[in-house]
């Protein structure tokens, strides 16, 4: 079995910093593909960042130049730092992971970026 597990969300103000975590545990061979995605009620989860497991990234068009997705193979670990966040940024973040060629997601981390 595969978990995983973000923290990292909470409240900031506009113009603030947040950097969020995502640890994989059990029984893990290998990790592919890891990344952010995000969601607000009503609206379909969306791509935020994307990192293989050779450090290859890709960003929304939304939090380029802005946000940085980073990994530590050691750790089993992906990293989302968020930086000048806007009131537009506030979601739920879910980090998603390829572990031994199946999909599984975390339970979400709340992110509210204030005016």
């Amino acid at each position: 079995q595969v978990q995983l597990v973000e923290s990292g969300g909470g409240l900031v103000q506009a113009g603030g910093s947040l950097r969020l975590s995502c640890a994989a545990s059990g029984s893990i061979g290998s990790i592919n593909l890891m990344g952010w995605y995000r969601q607000t009620p009503g609206n379909q989860r969306e791509l935020v960042a994307t990192i293989t497991s050779s450090g290859n990234t890709n960003y929304a068009d939304s939090v380029k130049g802005r946000f940085t997705i980073s990994r530590d193979n050691t750790k089993n670990t992906v990293y989302l730092q968020m930086n000048s966040l806007k009131p537009e940024d506030t979601s739920v973040y879910y980090c998603r992971a390829v572990v031994n060629r199946g999909l599984y997601w975390g339970q979400g981390t709340k992110v509210t970026v204030s005016s």
